[in-house]
């Protein structure tokens, strides 16, 4: 008698994390004899605990079919909900619901949290007995998912997606910065990851010969406030302007930090935006130009602009989630679906491999301090070559209607009827009381 599935996904959401979700559906829909009705977390592993399970045998397959378009999470929601150790009730909620619904395979979708998720629930179903095949699969604009030698995961899913978002953004700002850089001679763009360099290194791919007056601040880099100064206005003085690309995570100092009373900083969004900071400095300085400097943060977009999708992302997101049902149909718990590199081969390929939970969950890996240039405001050509296939070469095709892109839309409303009693999540207990 074939056993019930069920996929949810968390942390933050990608151009393409609903391809890898349609591979998992599509894919267990293949064998009816062995996957059973097929279940989807509401907002992650919060649904599983709420027992809000939508049902997704009531999406037909042409919305199945969208979801390769569709970015972002609104399909079956995300969270950032996680198991810690002491949260006993959690697990033994856990259990509960997945007993009640006759829960056989589990798929998890997301980053390193989310993979820890994974492997504490696979783990838990060992202890109890549980008759559970729990398979990660691999998601995260970060790419810090995996090890720094690339064995264990050569990529995530959505890192490709972001970084040609980020390529694209710089290569078009660099065309309104040649034309107005009279008046504003420096572009300061802020982005995405507030410890690893992944994604700000993708400036450089706008840019591979270096033609552009691009700088590129990783947090890694361990560059000052002060050293970005002395580049930028040494940019100037060469070329009249200059582009700043810069992580969040770079160390501004204690400039823009809010203390309170006591001392302590006071994380609010009240601060500074890193962007503002470093405009602000170097507005402050004397430049060697007119004009004034100017920042740019762009916003979510970085995660749900469909049609800045990579291809190559799309497809291998959909492979990968394909994958994690042929590891499911194995038996094997507690592994995650992973995509490695051919590099064997002189054109870029990749096969579809598998490893334990344990080695990936709650685990970061850094940017290659090899991969930073000498000067600390570049990457690399290895990083280069590593990076450019993941981008692809063509536009997504993305259906319209009326003008507008065409979403899949899962039937939300369709859900399996509660079997046990109301249940808070522990980490919210306290907000209630």
């Amino acid at each position: 008698m074939p056993a019930n599935v069920l996929v949810a996904q968390s942390g933050g959401p990608t151009c393409v994390i609903n391809n890898s979700l349609r591979g998992i559906v599509e894919g267990c829909r293949s064998y009816p004899s062995l996957f059973g009705t097929l279940y989807a977390g509401r907002f992650g592993i919060e649904g599983v605990l709420k027992e809000e399970l939508i049902d997704l045998s009531a999406t037909p397959d042409q919305e199945i079919a969208l979801l390769r378009t569709t970015p972002a999470a609104g399909s079956i929601g995300t969270c950032r909900y996680k198991l810690k150790p002491d949260q006993t009730e959690d697990y033994e909620r856990v259990v509960a619901v997945l007993k009640a619904h006759g829960i056989g395979f589990f798929f998890y979708i997301g980053g390193n949290d989310s993979q820890d998720t994974a492997h504490k629930v696979s783990e838990l179903a060992r202890a109890r007995g549980l008759d559970l095949v729990a398979v990660g699969v691999p998601k995260t604009i970060d790419n810090d998912l995996g090890d720094e030698q690339f064995s264990l995961l050569d990529h995530s899913p959505g890192y490709g997606s972001v970084a040609r978002y980020m390529a694209q953004y710089v290569r078009q700002a660099n065309e309104e910065n040649a034309g107005s850089c009279p008046p504003d001679p420096v572009l300061v763009i802020q982005a995405m990851g507030r410890k690893i360099g992944f994604i700000p290194a993708a400036a450089r791919l706008a840019d591979p010969r270096r033609e552009m007056p691009l700088q590129i601040y990783m947090a890694e880099a361990g560059l000052t406030l002060e050293q970005l100064g002395e580049n930028v206005i040494a940019q100037l003085k060469r070329d009249g302007r200059c582009l700043v690309v810069i992580s969040e995570g770079f160390d501004v100092g204690e400039l823009g930090v809010v203390r309170d009373s006591f001392g302590h900083v006071q994380f609010s969004a009240s601060q500074a935006t890193v962007a503002q900071i470093v405009v602000n400095y170097l507005n402050s300085l004397k430049l060697p130009v007119p004009g004034k400097a100017r920042g740019q943060v762009p916003g979510t977009d970085w995660r749900n602009a469909i049609a800045y999708a990579s291809t190559v992302d799309l497809d291998e997101a959909y492979q990968v989630g394909l994958h994690a049902v042929e590891i499911a149909r194995s038996g094997q718990n507690g592994l995650m679906a992973t995509i490695l590199r051919d590099r064997s081969r002189l054109t870029y390929s990749v096969r579809y491999d598998q490893v334990p939970l344990a080695q990936v969950a709650a685990k970061d890996r850094r940017f290659p301090k090899a991969w930073i240039a000498a000067s600390g405001v570049d990457v690399t050509d290895d990083y280069l070559a590593y990076a450019r296939p993941l981008i692809g070469d063509d536009w997504p095709s993305i259906p319209l209607v009326d003008g507008l892109v065409r979403f899949a839309r899962i039937n939300q409303e369709a859900r399996a009827a509660k079997r046990l009693p109301p249940y808070v999540p522990q980490t919210y207990r306290s907000h209630q009381s």
